[in-house]
């Protein structure tokens, strides 16, 4: 069942929308730019959807296609008849590599807010998928989050929410998502607008399925800082000066473990910063245009000595092709 806000019901912000299915359901893809030469991968948080990225495709330009899926059980996309199996990091790290393939994506780079920062690390980190992220923006999340804003979220978000009227939905938002940075009644209005849905007895509640708070209570735990040191793509992190989620300590430690970490605090914003303007948006557009640095092979987190005269080998054809061997 496709399940849409009034917002996209009556105002069509993207360019595009592609549907990509799989496995019985439907993974909507909104798009800016569809006829941009490059491509970027925008991943929205745990209970947003691909079209909070309108602003940061604006502000990035014509030359980026940006594409912004909403993960199964959001905005346009299907709801999983079988939470428990659907909405899970290795399920949407499948809708993720099916979106890339769809749109034969060979390599891309990714910018990923909260959830979808991490499935893009997890997507960075493993042997299978490592070759499809070319860098990778985390925006306001990392391998170490704060436990006790962590479990807000998941209080929050585990439980079903009904406003009798629009303007109740409204004034939920402002202050649940107060951390966001958005400024002005009209970007207020667009957030209410692009986040409600209309019950059967006309009350109001948010665009996603409810049942996506299980995630916490079936998604497996891992070691995420293991994944983190995996990574071999460039790497840049965002952090809302007053984040909950993020701490300055980790980030910290992000870069110790990864010493070409780029990083960049937003002032005046909690989880999650927008990406929605100028100031924000131009340093993660010079962060793409760089040149990629040079990349070893990746490398899995238990390396046998197999792996290890595989680096050797790669290693030596390296040095004799620089002629310094």
């Amino acid at each position: 069942m496709l399940h849409s806000s009034i917002a996209d019901l009556t105002e069509t912000t993207m360019d595009a929308l592609e549907l990509v299915p799989l496995r019985g359901l439907e993974v909507a893809v909104r798009i800016w730019h569809p006829e941009a030469q490059k491509t970027v991968v925008a991943w929205h948080g745990l209970a947003r959807h691909g079209g909070d990225f309108e602003g940061f495709a604006r502000a990035l330009g014509p030359e980026w296609r940006v594409l912004a899926p909403d993960t199964p059980g959001r905005g346009l996309s299907s709801w999983s008849p079988i939470p428990a199996q659907d909405y899970l990091y290795h399920r949407y790290k499948k809708v993720a590599l099916a979106v890339l393939d769809h749109f034969e994506l060979e390599q891309v780079p990714w910018v990923g807010t909260s959830m979808g920062g991490l499935l893009g690390m997890l997507l960075a980190a493993e042997a299978d998928s490592a070759h499809r992220i070319e860098r990778l923006v985390l925006n306001d999340v990392g391998p170490e989050l704060n436990t006790d804003g962590l479990a807000q979220l998941a209080l929050y978000f585990g439980r079903p929410h009904r406003f009798a009227t629009f303007n109740q939905l409204q004034t939920e938002l402002r202050a649940h998502y107060s951390g966001f940075g958005i400024e002005g009644d009209d970007a207020w209005r667009r957030l209410a607008l692009d986040s409600a849905r209309r019950l059967p007895d006309g009350s109001w509640t948010y665009h996603y399925d409810p049942r996506i708070g299980e995630q916490f209570i079936y998604d497996t735990p891992r070691n995420t800082w293991a994944d983190w040191r995996a990574i071999r793509c460039p790497l840049m992190v965002i952090r809302g000066a007053e984040s909950p989620l993020l701490n300055a300590d980790s980030v910290l430690s992000m870069a110790e473990a990864q010493p070409g970490l780029v990083t960049m605090e937003i002032p005046g914003c909690g989880h999650a910063p927008m990406l929605d303007r100028d100031s924000q948006v131009a340093p993660i557009a010079e962060f793409l245009a760089h040149p990629h640095r040079q990349q070893l092979p990746f490398l899995p987190r238990r390396l046998g000595s197999a792996w290890w005269q595989r680096l050797a080998t790669w290693l030596k054809r390296e040095s004799r092709l620089k002629g310094t061997d």
